[in-house]
């Protein structure tokens, strides 16, 4: 039995292979580039300040360009990925048409991302809806039902099945021989989230 959380499945494949070398050069790139758009905001600034005959103190000039920039990677940080107007299946290969804001960790997109792909297979290869899907879906019931009344499948199968009640039941233990149909899939996913 895998022991696969929730967090597990929403969590980005391209986070967890980000080397930590990497993100602490990163970390330096930003804050040398942080410095020299302050140091050259402030001298110009200055310099315009002083050929109109004004004198600021160039402590509070520095905390006001560094404000400015902190604000700006804030409002850029919580803004909201464009809306995509692509309803196609997805590229092959992981290959994205470029609609999508990569930058923005959305986790409900990264979640259906997830499961997009199986789910298409398993239109195509029965056989992938039993091996990839059903122990997905099983993987969530065994959480849910570890998070909201301590105990899974295996540990008490008795009151798993009261609490999962008899259709998610036989789904999980006998799953279908063929895909099942998106309705259905979806009377099972509403069962999941009664948990």
């Amino acid at each position: 039995m895998s022991s696969t959380s929730i967090d597990d499945l929403l969590s980005v494949e391209e986070d967890r292979r980000v080397q930590p070398e990497r993100r602490e050069h990163g970390r330096l790139r930003t804050v040398a580039g942080v410095l020299g758009v302050t140091t050259v905001a402030s001298v110009v600034v200055v310099a315009v300040l002083r050929a109109v005959g004004l004198r600021v103190s160039l402590l509070v000039l520095v905390a006001a360009v560094l404000t400015l920039l902190v604000v700006r990677r804030i409002v850029a940080a919580l803004t909201p990925p464009p809306k995509s107007t692509h309803h196609g299946p997805r590229p092959r290969g992981g290959e994205e048409d470029g609609m999508y804001n990569w930058d923005a960790r959305d986790a409900l997109r990264t979640a259906i991302n997830g499961w997009e792909l199986p789910l298409d297979w398993s239109r195509t290869r029965p056989e992938r809806f039993t091996s990839v899907i059903v122990p997905r879906l099983a993987e969530l019931a065994d959480e849910r039902l570890r998070l909201k009344h301590g105990l899974t499948r295996e540990l008490d199968p008795v009151r798993a099945r009261a609490l999962l009640g008899e259709p998610l039941w036989t789904f999980l233990d006998t799953p279908p021989r063929r895909t099942t149909s998106p309705r259905d899939l979806a009377a099972i996913v509403a069962e999941l989230e009664k948990i």
